[in-house]
Formats: structure tokens, C-alpha cells, sequence
């Protein structure tokens, strides 16, 4: 573990965390998702669900994973060798089940749902408290506080979308601006890509193997606005030569001349935050961001997206050079697909996508718990994908 980090902003710690650690890192994880839930309730917008799923549902899913793969799955103390067909006990609260399985009945007061949600993390500590201190004892509750800090990542993103005022809810503060920097340079190497057993892996990093690298630079942060403002100066949006197919379809259809959320991109960079315009910093990463932008942005400055082994690498060996992550997601080069040795784990919340249709982020953001700041974590989303906290950072050709 890291000195100088806190036991429950570890990564490497929180993967293959014991009870004791689990156990408050679990209720951490909860009371950010009830403060979650208190500022949309103050906005009046646990509701609302224009352009995603309603904050009530998403806070909701906190309690009901938990419920499913721990309270009510007989078979937990098995961990990945469980079945997921096998016999559950009946739900506590019949209702909430029913509402947010299968979208059936009226949705839950928020003080019902706080209520339940207060039940299900009570039941979850005390099965906890008698788990086997194992990888397979653990699985499921180490899986579930992964879950559960996404889904406040979610809860961050439709606070975005919903324009509230002011959450307070940044775990990390403010998106950092950061000086330019000169890009790295990485000699031909080998690299375990991937994970490794042991502890908690996520199913899209399984399993490590061994690839080869040639020699390759790379940005050493994110793309900054200053950077991006530049492309959309030159007619970036208006170039079907720069454009995939599928991009400038998507451009068209969209009638996009900014990322999601900008309103001017021309000498300065003006946005929608908290509900009114701001300027934003022009040394902050560009951030709301398709697939689709990023891949114009590279082909525009001659440029390229990072493979995943290249990203892995800098993330893993390029920290005390100056690479900097964890700003925002990153999109790199490559579509979603499995690594050798690929194996869903029973309750996965990283299922394996159909071949080549969606795309792949890397690292975290500013808006993830530090404890999933992990160098070898992945996310797939759509090419088109730009709710997410997301940029880029590019390769020399």
C-alpha cells in the first residue's frame, strides 16, 4: 500500500481489501450515495430521467445489487464458482424488488428508499462480519462496493446532464488545469497486460499476458481545450476528410460543432456548468468528448489515439516522469474485446460487448472515488458516448 495514501483511497488496497477495510469502505460508499440522493431530492430531480436512468434508480441499484449477490444469493461464500441460476432468498422489500427488477409498480418515496437502503448495507456488514477471509468469501462484497462507487460516478453524470445548481459531491474538487508539458517517450519493452489473479479483477482484465511494444511517445497529460480549440478554429467539424464514416454520420445527425455542453469554442471555451454559462480554463482536459471527436481531433493534427498496451505502460511506469491521469476517462485506439483467457465472473458489472461495437476508455476521472484510480482498469462505452467524463491524449504517428 502507498504511505501517503489513506487506506480507503487505495486501489491496489481496496482490490484485495479484508473485512475491517471492506466493511468501511462500504459504508463510505453508501453515505456518498445517500448525499447523492439528498441533492437531487433538494433539486427536485430524483425523477427526472431526460437523456438516462432517473437519480432515484440509480441509487436504488446500490441497495438491490447488494440484496441479489449477497443477502439473498445462497451460494456467495463460493464467489466466482457460484451459480447465478441458483435458488434466492425472497427479497425484503417485495416492492422495491419488483419496481427496480422489473419495472413494475409505482417508484418509491425517497425516505422509503433511504430507509431500505440504510436495511440492505446493515445486512450486508453483518453477512460480512461472518465471510471467510478468502478471495471467493470477499468476491461479492468487494464487487459490490465497486458497483457501488460507479454508480456514483453515474449520479455524477446526470447531475451534469440535469444542470444542478451546486452538489457539492466532487470527491476530488475541481478538474485540475495543468501546465503543458513535453510529451514521453517509451523505449520497445514487454508488458504484462492486464491482471493477474488474486484479489478482486475486473472480468474485461482477464487475464495477463505478455505483448510487445516498439518505441512510441505519448502526450503526458490529457488534451487540454487549449489544444482542441484550435481544431474546431480550423474547421474541424466542417471537414468530412477528417471525419470516420460513422463519425461524420453521427456529426450530421447531431449537428455538432463543440463537444456536449459547449456553447462557444472560438478564442475562448464557454459551457454549460451548474446550470449557466461559464468560461472555462483553457488549460483544464477537454472533457465530454465521442470517441468520434477525439479520432477527428488526432487525424487534424497529424496525430494518433494511444493503443491500450501504450496507455497501460505510461500509466504503470511514467508517474515519475510526468504522466498524469485520472482528469478524466481517456478514449484510445481499438474497439472492446476480451483479453486471452477470458472468463465472466458471476454478477459482472463489465459485461463483454459484441465484437467492434464499442469503443474503450482508460484510467478514471476526477469524478471517480481515488480507490478506483486503477492503472488497469477499462471501461467500453459507444463511440458515441459523451455524457461520460471523458477526453483523450494522443501518439506521435
Amino acid at each position: 500500500m502507498n504511505p501517503a495514501l489513506a487506506p480507503l483511497d487505495d486501489a491496489q488496497a481496496a482490490r484485495r481489501a479484508d473485512a475491517g477495510l471492506l466493511s468501511l469502505a462500504l459504508i463510505d460508499a453508501r453515505n456518498h450515495t445517500l448525499r447523492w440522493l439528498a441533492a437531487f431530492e433538494a433539486a427536485g430531480a430524483l425523477g427526472r430521467d431526460e437523456g438516462g436512468a432517473a437519480p432515484l434508480v440509480l441509487a436504488a441499484r446500490a441497495g438491490h445489487y447488494q440484496e441479489r449477490w449477497i443477502t439473498r444469493h445462497l451460494q456467495r461464500q463460493r464467489g466466482e464458482a457460484s451459480q447465478p441460476s441458483a435458488l434466492r432468498l425472497p427479497p425484503a422489500d417485495a416492492a422495491i424488488d419488483a419496481w427496480i427488477a422489473e419495472g413494475v409498480g409505482p417508484a418509491p418515496e425517497a425516505a422509503a428508499l433511504r430507509a431500505w437502503l440504510a436495511d440492505t448495507l446493515e445486512t450486508t456488514l453483518d453477512l460480512l462480519g461472518a465471510a471467510a477471509e478468502d478471495d471467493a468469501g470477499l468476491h461479492f462484497f468487494r464487487q459490490a462496493l465497486v458497483h457501488e462507487d460507479r454508480l456514483g460516478e453515474a449520479l455524477a453524470e446526470r447531475a451534469v446532464e440535469l444542470q444542478l445548481a451546486d452538489t457539492g459531491e466532487a470527491p476530488r474538487g475541481l478538474l485540475p488545469a495543468r501546465p503543458a508539458r513535453a510529451p514521453l517517450r517509451f523505449a520497445a519493452q514487454r508488458l504484462q497486460l492486464g491482471s493477474a489473479p488474486g484479489g478482486w479483477v475486473a472480468d474485461n482484465e482477464r487475464w495477463a499476458h505478455e505483448v510487445a511494444l516498439p518505441e512510441f511517445e505519448i502526450d503526458a497529460q490529457a488534451l487540454s481545450w487549449a489544444r482542441y480549440m484550435e481544431f474546431a478554429e480550423d474547421g474541424g467539424y466542417d471537414r468530412r476528410e477528417l471525419w470516420s464514416e460513422p463519425g461524420w454520420d453521427w456529426v450530421q445527425a447531431e449537428g455538432r460543432r463543440a463537444p456536449r455542453h459547449v456553447e462557444q469554442l472560438r478564442a475562448r471555451v464557454v459551457a454549460e456548468r451548474r446550470g449557466r454559462l461559464q468560461s472555462v480554463p483553457l488549460a483544464q482536459p477537454v472533457l465530454h468528448v465521442a470517441a468520434h471527436e477525439a479520432e477527428a481531433w488526432c487525424r487534424w493534427a497529424g496525430r494518433r489515439l494511444p493503443t491500450e498496451p501504450e496507455w497501460e505502460l505510461a500509466a504503470l511506469a511514467g508517474a515519475a516522469r510526468g504522466f498524469a491521469w485520472g482528469d478524466v476517462f481517456e478514449w484510445v485506439a481499438g474497439s472492446a474485446r476480451p483479453w486471452p483467457g477470458h472468463a465472466s465472473a458471476p454478477g459482472s458489472i463489465d459485461p463483454m460487448p459484441a465484437p467492434g461495437s464499442q469503443g474503450v476508455l482508460r484510467g478514471a476521472s476526477w469524478m471517480s472515488r481515488a480507490r478506483q484510480h486503477h492503472p488497469k482498469a477499462r471501461r467500453f462505452a459507444s463511440r458515441t458516448s459523451d455524457q461520460l467524463f471523458c477526453g483523450f491524449r494522443s501518439c506521435v504517428l
